[in-house]
């Protein structure tokens, strides 16, 4: 199947989702809070194996990055030192006919996607330039408001080209402390996860006594009161972050940034994603506080869109913490005997685009000879069960050896046990959860000790002992290599 950049496609996915029980818009019975989901059975499982891949993938195979969970909650000042008080905005833009409301560059960058799909690429390149050259004014939401009226950006959900100017909205959420309301002071829900770890750069560097180069690394919840929350979990106004901050002594900042880029895009790659599906994406526009920035992207069914950004972000972080606390951030190399505050080379990934990207890869709708099956090819360290457990009847003894095999995997492997319908039936179920293996006790079981485990990718099955089972599904595993049918 190809990957077609269409919303019946997304759609189909989100509808499995739900069904399957991997995410489900939060508060539901309610009628549902607004870019905000839960994760269900097999989502929390999906999102557990992908968030150890990440933790271990950094603080295991790099013993020089420590792990740290610093609080949500942070000193107001904080957020004032970092930007985010001052600088943490989008440029929105009103639709009159709708009143719907949009980003501004997002809507820039849609149409430039669309002129380059219909093979227009003069006026894409046109539309591309003058998008460049309204990022970087200095009066940004007055170049983007002419960008857009120039180049007759229509509304996607009203086609008008009525607009209002675009303006500016800060997106931190604010909540007061303090048990008198007019007392209370105004802090942030933090609109990101690295601002704890320069602030505990003394701290985890003392403890764990590391050297420069070393890295810290963080998962955890980050808020944002984003305006324009659509696309499913992509942007979401409560989400999830796994970043690293690798500090590096000034002037190698670029080669970490070079490493880090390609580490980054294998990881995901390792994920089973096939690499056809990523690219880097340079920033149009640097932030204040950077001098590279990249995007790891991917080609969605609703477009190429950021998963991942690395940044190298210079020194402007912990200088600006060490400016406004008095404390001093500063590094000192007893080999060189210099002093000086470090450099930063981030990379942050979001957890919930990580999982609709593994899921988006991962679905197929393959033709069989009889029917069409739908199959979520998620590699098996990351699927929400490794092993269904099937009794082929429910008698004769079956299902007592399949509870058995059950309980003896589930030491180490999460299982799922099943003994409802046909058999192929439960397949199917199994197929669309993303299952690796299928394990099916039958009449030949009771004889010779035999099961039959089936392969999910290639449906091929083969009789394994079942007191050799655990083996040979972790040998399974190791070697796994992703294969889809020919037409995916």
């Amino acid at each position: 199947m190809e990957n077609m950049a269409a919303p019946d496609l997304f759609e189909k996915i989100v509808s499995l989702c739900k069904r399957r029980g991997f995410i489900v818009q939060s508060s539901e019975i309610y009628g549902g809070l607004p870019a905000t989901y839960d994760y269900g059975p097999l989502g929390v499982e999906l999102k557990r194996n992908l968030t150890t891949r990440w933790w271990h993938a950094m603080t295991r195979r790099h013993p020089n990055i420590e792990g740290l969970d610093a609080a949500i909650l942070m000193h107001p000042t904080v957020w004032k030192a970092s930007g985010h008080v001052d600088a943490f905005k989008d440029p929105l833009i009103d639709d009159k006919a709708s009143k719907m409301r949009y980003r501004a560059d997002t809507l820039i960058e849609d149409q430039i996607a669309r002129l380059r799909k219909k093979k227009k690429t003069q006026k894409a390149d046109a539309l591309a330039e003058a998008y460049a050259a309204a990022m970087n004014a200095e009066n940004m939401c007055d170049e983007l408001y002419k960008v857009i009226v120039e180049h007759e950006i229509k509304s996607p959900d009203s086609g008008s080209k009525d607009w209002t100017e675009v303006r500016q909205f800060n997106m931190m959420f604010s909540t007061r402390l303090g048990a008198v309301d007019k007392d209370a002071t105004e802090i942030y829900l933090r609109p990101e996860t690295a601002q704890g770890i320069f602030v505990n750069f003394n701290y985890v560097r003392d403890v764990s006594r590391q050297a420069i180069p070393f890295g810290i690394a963080q998962m955890g919840k980050a808020f944002r009161n984003e305006i324009v929350a659509r696309q499913f979990v992509f942007r979401m106004r409560e989400f999830e972050q796994m970043e690293l901050q690798y500090f590096v002594k000034p002037g190698t900042q670029m080669e970490a940034y070079e490493e880090w880029k390609e580490k980054r895009l294998q990881w995901h790659c390792d994920n089973g994603v096939r690499p056809e599906r990523l690219r880097f994406a340079d920033h149009v526009k640097l932030a204040h506080y950077a001098d590279a920035a990249v995007d790891i992207e991917y080609d969605f069914p609703i477009g190429w869109k950021e998963i991942e950004g690395i940044h190298s972000r210079t020194d402007y972080d912990l200088s600006a913490h060490q400016e406004h606390s008095g404390k001093k951030l500063e590094y000192f190399d007893t080999q060189t005997k210099e002093r000086f505050i470090p450099y930063v080379v981030e990379t942050s990934a979001g957890v919930d685009r990580s999982i609709l990207m593994v899921l988006c890869d991962a679905y197929e709708e393959e033709k069989l000879e009889n029917d069409t099956r739908v199959v979520l090819h998620l590699h098996p360290k990351l699927a929400p069960y490794t092993a269904a457990i099937f009794p082929l009847v429910k008698k004769e003894g079956m299902p007592e050896v399949a509870h058995a095999i059950e309980a003896d995997l589930r030491e180490d492997l999460n299982c799922f046990y099943d003994e409802k319908g046909a058999v192929g039936r439960r397949y199917r179920r199994m197929d669309e959860a993303g299952t690796p293996y299928c394990v099916t006790i039958d009449g030949q079981t009771l004889e010779d000790g035999t099961v039959t485990v089936r392969e999910r990718d290639s449906m091929n099955q083969e009789r394994v002992s079942k007191d050799k089972l655990l083996p040979y599904l972790q040998d399974q595993i190791r070697a796994y290599k992703p294969s889809f049918s020919a037409d995916k």
